[in-house]
Parts: structure tokens; sequence; C-alpha cells
């Protein structure tokens, strides 16, 4: 019944929530066309030489681009709409006839959480689901036009296809999906009982998971006994469960993939023992974190500014331009220290570091 009783909606509410949504999307609107028209002049002579088409330009590109700046600065904007109404609700003494009218300030809060609940599942569903399939449309627009590099060979390859079974390749081109030294060795109570070796191994894209050996041999090992089969010059079509894609890692790869498939492909990437997905696991726990943090901002930004103060907003909005910017500066830092220590951690630190900050801002703040 509380639960109900905390989303009916009054006046005082729709008019925070109102407030605060207004001044967040009008902000985000503001920055995102600056952003657009600072990014066009830079790269102009890009669109001109690569003979980019203007349909391409707006809707490959900069329409995918506007929502992932968005939410990259959705969590600054949180912060500075929030002090930036409330201070002027505070100057123009709203809040003083608010508290005078028997509102308590815990019931001040509740219109600000529920805005920072929209801005939070709206931040979550974009990076989760949206965001990824319009960064596939963006990357491959800059990949043709801006001529930037895809990943199309690795080196030293090796992979855990199950628990019994590890894949090795020296050197893969994607150019031609061509594969060099190419081992696979099979293990039953982790002795080797079979093993297979070739000169080269090709992967054909019109069937998954098809792999053809050439110059091959074979070892199989039962009972003291070993068996041997080779071939220099007939190819021997063989199913493994992996794909160039598995291994075959662009920059920015994480950010075309949807919450659902990060996690799927991190599951699969550490069955294989595959070491190079701390990226991944970033980006997985990133877009969670991110959308939890409009609620820890508010509460800071409430906190600092509902205050009623000699100079103006001046000192609010300083105060939380220094903080929302030292929680985005964290954010990056700490996804650095992934390396180190749990990846989940290391992207919830501002968030824990912040709530602490919050639950103090909100214990001195004026009742």
């Amino acid at each position: 019944m509380k639960l109900l009783d905390f989303f009916k909606l009054k006046r005082l509410d729709l008019y925070i929530i109102k407030k605060f949504l207004g001044t967040y999307f009008f902000a985000l609107a503001l920055i995102i066309v600056v952003i657009i028209v600072f990014d066009y002049n830079e790269k102009i002579d890009k669109f001109v030489n690569s003979n980019a088409t203007t349909s391409e330009i707006m809707f490959d590109y900069y329409l995918n681009l506007a929502p992932y700046y968005a939410n990259t600065f959705s969590a600054l904007f949180v912060f500075i709409s929030v002090i930036y109404f409330t201070s002027k609700l505070a100057d123009n003494s709203e809040i003083i006839a608010m508290f005078a009218s028997g509102v308590s300030y815990r019931r001040l809060i509740k219109p600000y959480m529920i805005a920072a609940g929209i801005i939070s599942v709206m931040t979550y569903v974009l990076s989760a689901y949206i965001i990824p399939v319009g960064n596939e449309t963006r990357l491959a627009f800059e990949q043709r036009h801006n001529r930037k590099d895809k990943t199309e060979s690795a080196n030293n390859i090796q992979l855990k296809i199950d628990d019994n079974t590890i894949a090795f390749i020296e050197r893969y081109e994607s150019r031609n999906n061509m594969g060099w030294r190419f081992m696979l060795d099979k293990f039953e109570d982790k002795k080797l009982v079979s093993h297979m070796e070739a000169a080269t191994i090709s992967y054909n894209p019109e069937k998954p998971y098809t792999w053809t050996a050439r110059r091959w041999l074979i070892r199989e090992l039962k009972d003291d006994k070993e068996m041997l089969r080779e071939s220099r010059r007939e190819p021997l079509d063989t199913i493994l469960p992996f794909e160039p894609g598995d291994f075959l890692i662009s920059e920015g790869e994480q950010e075309t993939m949807t919450s659902p498939q990060l996690s799927t492909y991190i599951d699969k990437q550490k069955a294989r023992g595959m070491a190079n997905i701390k990226g991944f696991e970033v980006e997985y726990h990133k877009r969670i974190a991110m959308s939890f943090a409009a609620f820890i901002l508010t509460i800071i930004g409430v906190s600092l500014s509902s205050r009623k103060k000699k100079g103006g907003m001046g000192l609010s909005l300083g105060i939380g331009l220094g903080l929302s910017f030292s929680y985005i500066l964290f954010q990056t830092i700490s996804s650095a220290f992934a390396e180190q220590m749990p990846v989940a951690l290391a992207v919830w630190l501002p968030n824990i570091l912040f709530t602490f900050i919050a639950i103090y801002l909100y214990r001195k703040a004026p009742r």
C-alpha cells in the first residue's frame, strides 16, 4: 500500500518532475547540437573525400551518434539540471514555502526520485538495447568513410573449445579466412588421446563452424597404441564450435552488442579461456552502474542546492560541476583498475564512493 501511495502524484510532484525533466532534456539537446556542429566541422573534409552521401552522414552517422553522446553525458546533466532548477526554486523562496506548508525534506525528495527513476530506466534501455544497434551502423560508416581500421588478423590464438579440447592457431587473417599452423588436442582424464596438426586451416563463412584443414596429420592414442592418419594433398573438412569473430576483436566491438549478447559472449569466452574480455565485462557492468548514477547524483544535487544562498546559484552550480566532473573522471579511471581487481567492483567503485557522499550531504541538508 505504501508503495502505491509513493506513486500517487500530487500537483507539487508533477511540478518538480516537469521542471526536472524539462531542464534535463533541454540541456542535453543543447549540448548534443553543439557536439554535432563541432564534429561536422572537424570531419567535413573526410566526408567530402570519402564521397559520403548526405543521407549516410545524417542517418547512418549523426542519428546514431546523438543518442551515444546523450547517454555518455546523461549523469553530468542530471546533476546540472537538479542544481540549476532547485537553486532557482530556493532563490524564489518556493522551497521555504513548501517547508512552511508542512512538506518534509523526505517528501520533497520523492518527485526527484521518480524523475531520476525515469532517467535511469531510459538510460539503461538506451545503453543496453538501442545504442548498440545504432553503434553497429555508426562504426560501419566510420570504417567505410573515416578509414577506421577493423581488426583483420590475430597471432597465437588459443581456444578452450570444451573441458577436454584445446585449439591453437599461430596466425589468422580475415582477408582470406586463413589460419596457419593449426593444432587441436583432446584429453581424457588429463591424458592426451588425440592430436591434430595442419599447415593451414580455412574458415567457410557460408557454413557456420566449418573449417577445412590442409596438409594435416592426426594421431590418436589408445591403450598405449598410436594410430596415424595424414594427407598432404586431400583437404579435411571438420566442424569446430568457434568462428573468427571469437578471436578477431576490433576496438569498440563491445559497444555494438546488446546487454544479453554481451552476457552470452562473456560466458562463452570465459568457458574457452579467452583473456581479452575485460573490455566486454567493463561495458556490461558500466551500463547498469551508469543508470543507477541518476539516483545518487540527484540526491547530491538537491542536498547542495535546496538552501537559499546569498550569492545565488553560482556556488552550488560550481560545486555541482566539480562533483559531476569528478564522478565522470573517477568512472573512467576506475574502469582501468579492472585489470587489478574484480571488474564489477572497479566499475561500481565511483557509485559506492558517491553514495557515501550523497548520504552525508542528505543528512547535512537544511530541513
